[in-house]
């Protein structure tokens, strides 16, 4: 993915402006019956995201082109006039200077005017102009963004909106987005963009987890050694070793105070509150790192360079939680909203158990559960919280204990927590893992960047319901909303950051903002180009995955042919080709299975309103090509540890990677039905990686085949993964020097007929693993 060129000086000027549009500045894109683009000149229809409470489309129309002045009076309403300006021209509308009285654009704030929210707003059209009014900033500045989407709809030198009254008003309080600097660390520009596309999307909330295992990202400027210690690791692998000397290469990164001022000030201009997460009293690999005598064992710690839920806690001692009071005394000045979040997740026990210092607390304290004793933190930690104006909320496990009545409960395991919460009078914020995690893959597509394979796709995304049906009316008010959450363990880049989450982000969007009653996937699907092309306009990296085609192949070698299915996972048209050529809307429709002579080359791209959503894909389909599988095209063997995770290599330092499918609890790979008529022998390409979880009390569940050899072995079943062994090679102590290692393995003779084969590597090789990165059948 490009990275981002949206940068984001927003001058806020002196108002009345005239506004100059220019030529689009990316190809147009929407589904054939779609309002995404429009004809130069033509009326466009509103593809609004989220869909507005109500929009009446009215007779007349009017045009928004250079000679449109915007009128704002009073600061508030020129701040918000300065910002839609900015918007435009990083849209590639040029906003200059001028004069103008009368029509045009006219924002307006009427402090008296009733309203359902103050985020809400009045917008219309008419042939004499356009008025947006609301009874407060906020309210503006949302009407200011639903117009910008409005006239960035428009292709050419001007954009012709129709006639139109929109009423509008967000469903939810909360609409929220978390974002994890801690495991890979975003830069202050970086943070910036993602506050511009949450504003753009009309999201209100920033949870920023600024504290883990990994990293601390927050200065404290009592306890330096947070960020001195706590604010750089190791990284696994060569990814922790300069490439010229070998020496250990440092992965650091914090915010400074200034620097947080800046981002809360930069957010709050676009009506963003900024909410930080300090982690305790597991997550704390990196404070105690730095302070040891935060910890509950006399163990050194570093901030670690592995990835999963960790034993080590703080202890509960009065030094300690004076540490943190100290801590959230100096976060509570930088951040003016209303919540702090104090994490309360994944603390697993087994340090308090065994520490006798932490069962004498216990007994001091009256404790009859190490649950108990973090719900003692926790009711401190609220308690000091509430003393400087503040709220505490954190993630469900903090409902494991008795719970201060102000608290507020993230649920992110499931519903189930949040249900609890809001019955016990809690308020609550929804942001399951199986819906709202957006560093989960959003397609099966090999191009997707590292990840967790379980897929949570746009449509999961978009049919969450944060109110569950089975809430009693009486208690839906605790709902405060939805959040979704992108944490970046896999996420090395800013580019995957964006992929990951935009378009879900839109989704969640919507859901946050729309009346409950006009959400519609379908109609969701026609208005998204329309968001994709502002995406581009702004240079806002997005997935392209999602807008890709499939292909399926069901191969018959003895005849040379194949069956060839196309899929688009959102269900755009598909066009192909099988002739090489690029496809376009003229090509051939997809509409049912392809039966395709070997070889052939197969292009295809889905396509909306004439244009193609993604570049296409290019299948080249030959009896060779069919003999070989990729990690990605390979099954999980049932039964096995079902953990599938799309990882990244170690090397090189910097750059491109290699990524591999691998279960971590059972490293195998599945070929279902492969044909192994006239197979003599198979290829196995595999790579070698650290292997860096931490499973905490899922250790027992991960498991491996008994070593034959000193170094393990290459094994190939047939029939699965409990079937007989059709070969076993010897694994060499190390990779090539490219990383891999290339081992054939001969088949008994007179194997033969379709089996499901499986390959996995023998021993318990960590810190290591071996990964499949391709397996190749070779015929006789």
């Amino acid at each position: 993915m490009k990275r981002s060129s949206w940068y984001h000086a927003l001058a806020l000027a002196a108002f009345t402006v005239p506004l100059l549009a220019t030529t689009a500045c990316s190809p147009r894109t929407g589904t054939d019956d779609a309002p995404a683009a429009q004809a130069t000149g033509a009326v466009i229809t509103p593809a609004l995201i989220p869909a507005p409470a109500l929009l009446d489309l009215k007779q007349g129309q009017f045009t928004v082109d250079a000679g449109t002045p915007i009128h704002a009076e009073g600061e508030a309403a020129q701040r918000v006039a300065a910002q839609f300006a900015g918007f435009l021209g990083k849209a590639g509308k040029a906003v200059p200077a001028g004069t103008g009285n009368t029509g045009g654009i006219r924002l307006v704030i009427d402090a008296t005017a009733k309203a359902p929210s103050p985020e809400a707003y009045v917008l219309d059209v008419t042939a004499d102009g356009i008025t947006v009014k609301a009874a407060d900033e906020r309210g503006l500045f949302y009407g200011a963004v639903t117009l910008w989407q409005l006239i960035t709809q428009g292709d050419g030198a001007s954009a012709v909106l129709p006639a139109l009254h929109i009423e509008d008003a967000p469903r939810f309080g909360w609409r929220g987005f978390m974002l994890d600097p801690a495991r890979h660390f975003q830069s202050v520009d970086e943070v910036e963009k993602v506050i511009d596309a949450m504003a753009l999307h009309k999201l209100n909330t920033l949870h920023w987890h600024l504290t883990d295992d990994q990293g601390w990202r927050i200065e404290i400027k009592q306890y330096p050694k947070l960020t001195e210690i706590g604010g750089c690791r190791i990284p696994a692998g060569d990814g922790g070793k300069d490439p010229k000397t070998g020496e250990p290469r440092p992965y650091c990164g914090f915010y400074t105070q200034d620097q947080i001022r800046d981002v809360v000030k930069y957010a709050a201009e676009r009506h963003i509150t900024v909410v930080p997460e300090i982690n305790v009293p597991g997550h704390a690999t990196a404070a105690i790192a730095a302070y040891p005598e935060l910890g509950s064992i006399n163990t050194p710690l570093v901030p670690s360079n592995e990835w999963g839920v960790f034993p080590n806690l703080v202890n509960v001692e009065e030094p300690t939680i004076t540490f943190f009071e100290n801590v959230l005394g100096e976060v509570v000045t930088l951040f003016p909203g209303t919540y702090v979040h104090i994490g309360g997740d994944e603390a697993v026990k087994d340090q308090w158990e065994a520490s006798a210092r932490e069962q004498a607390r216990m007994r001091q304290l009256g404790a009859k559960t190490e649950m108990d004793l973090q719900g003692y933190l926790v009711e401190r930690l609220e308690k000091y919280l509430a003393g400087h104006g503040k709220r505490l909320i954190g993630w469900d496990e903090i409902l494991e204990a008795k719970l201060p009545p102000e608290a507020t409960v993230m649920s992110w395991r499931g519903i189930e927590g949040g249900l609890k919460a809001a019955r016990q009078g809690h308020d609550v914020v929804m942001s399951p893992s199986n819906k709202t995690y957006l560093d989960y893959l959003q397609t099966a597509s090999p191009n997707e960047p590292p990840g967790r394979p379980a897929l949570i796709t746009l449509q999961d995304v978009y049919a969450f319901e944060p109110v569950p049906p089975e809430l009693e009316e009486s208690q839906r008010h605790h709902i405060l909303g939805l959040q979704a959450n992108l944490w970046t363990e896999h996420t090395r880049t800013f580019e995957r950051l964006q992929h990951n989450a935009f378009p879900r982000l839109a989704a969640v969007a919507e859901t946050g903002w729309s009346p409950a009653a006009k959400k519609d996937f379908a109609d969701f699907t026609a208005r998204l180009p329309a968001l994709l092309k502002r995406y581009d306009a702004i240079g806002l990296g997005y997935a392209k995955t999602p807008f890709e085609v499939a292909i399926a192949v069901e191969e018959d070698r003895k005849t040379g042919t194949a069956q060839v299915t196309l899929s688009n996972p959102l269900g755009y048209p598909v066009h192909y080709t099988t002739d090489g050529s690029a496809p376009t809307p003229q090509s051939a429709t997809y509409a049912a299975p392809i039966a395709a002579k070997l070889p052939t080359t197969v292009r295809a791209a889905a396509f909306a309103d004439g244009r193609a959503l993604a570049p296409a894909s290019t299948f080249e389909l030959t009896p060779a090509s069919l003999l070989t599988r990729t990690d990605e095209a390979m099954a999980v063997c049932p039964d096995a540890g079902r953990l599938l995770l799309r990882l990244e290599d170690d090397g090189p330092a910097d750059g491109e990677r290699a990524i591999f499918n691998a279960t971590i609890f059972y490293p195998c790979w599945q070929w279902n039905q492969a044909d192994l008529d006239g197979i003599a022998s198979i290829k196995v390409r595999a790579g070698r990686i650290p292997y860096y979880f931490q499973l905490a009390h899922d250790e027992p569940h991960r498991t491996f085949e008994a070593a034959k050899s000193p170094l393990g072995e290459l094994e190939i079943l047939g029939g699965g993964c409990k079937g007989r062994t059709l070969a076993t090679v010897p694994l060499p102590a190390a990779p090539d020097a490219d990383g891999f290692i290339n081992l054939d393995a001969a088949l008994p003779a007179g194997t033969s007929g379709r089996q499901d084969l499986c390959v996995r590597f023998t021993g318990d090789t960590r810190p290591q693993m071996w990964v499949l990165d391709r397996i190749t059948l070779q015929p006789r």
